[in-house]
């Protein structure tokens, strides 16, 4: 019996080692066939993992596979929304290409391109064309100035109409602040289409106010995270005041962390209380410090 022991045990490391490193070919998940040349598969756009031929096959696998997948998707929502974003929603300055300011009165917004640059990039094209008496030109696409109001606002609805959404965001700002909220909401929907960060974030704050819309949580929840994913700290410090009135401490200090790395002095201060109160360690409040004062 011994032996037979020994050979049964010496076949199944045989078996181990021809199979070890071998990768199984992508299978769809409902029908089982295999990837091939004349077959390409199509992962689940929520889940990332299970993969189909066609949608008839994604649409028959769907009852079985759909609790795994929304716990899947929540996971990976979770991991995103929760990773540190690499800068702030501003970016770098596309001419030095430093990290922009959070701080507005640091950064200039050329109305010629939508482009925003940081001030010192701005100040040192002032200064030179002033030195060489040249004329007024944007220091990133090198057009001249627009001098009047209507210039610039030709300018912005010409950059707009080429849907770009910083320009749309501008235009939506210019009807919030004559209260025609229906247009901002109408140029804030568009611009967050596109990506824009802020405009996600204005966004949150129409659903909260119920300004042209109802009020509803879950889309000011939406938009909030969308901004904060980009890296927008205002959106993540009001994530984290969500978090923290839910009484998920944890969470909330996951955000204002976060936020305190991109510069936010609120989220400092809210961290700053949580840690007089035993909410936040001291390690971890010394390490948001940091990373604020770095910013």
């Amino acid at each position: 019996n011994s032996v037979d022991l020994l050979k049964v045990s010496s076949t199944v490391a045989v078996m181990n080692s021809e199979t070890e490193g071998v990768v199984e070919e992508p299978r769809c998940a409902s029908c089982g066939i295999t990837q091939g040349d004349d077959i390409k598969l199509m992962k689940c756009t929520a889940c990332k993992l299970a993969q189909y031929c066609s949608v008839a096959c994604q649409k028959e696998h769907r009852p079985k596979h759909k609790r795994e997948c929304k716990r899947r998707a929540a996971e990976l929502r979770e991991e995103l929304l929760f990773k540190q974003p690499e800068s702030t929603h501003l970016g770098d300055c596309p001419i030095c290409l430093l990290p922009l300011s959070n701080n507005q009165d640091k950064n200039t917004t050329m109305v010629c391109c939508v482009q925003v640059v940081c001030r010192g990039c701005a100040l040192a094209n002032d200064q030179r064309e002033i030195r060489e008496s040249l004329e007024r030109k944007c220091p990133f696409c090198r057009h001249p100035i627009p001098k009047s109001q209507a210039d610039i606002d030709k300018s912005i609805k010409k950059r707009a109409e080429m849907d770009c959404p910083a320009a749309l965001r501008m235009i939506g700002d210019e009807c919030y602040t004559k209260g025609d909220f229906g247009s901002a909401f109408k140029y804030y929907t568009k611009a967050a289409g596109l990506k824009d960060a802020q405009a996600h974030y204005e966004l949150s704050n129409m659903y909260y106010e119920g300004l042209a819309v109802e009020k509803n949580e879950k889309m000011e929840n939406h938009h909030l995270e969308e901004a904060a994913i980009a890296g927008q700290w205002e959106a993540r410090y009001n994530l984290g005041n969500d978090e923290g009135n839910k009484g998920n401490i944890e969470r909330a200090v996951k955000h204002y962390v976060i936020a305190a790395s991109h510069g936010d002095d609120d989220a400092v201060d809210a961290l700053r209380k949580g840690y007089r109160v035993g909410q936040i360690s001291k390690e971890v409040f010394a390490a948001a410090l940091r990373a604020h004062q770095a910013a």
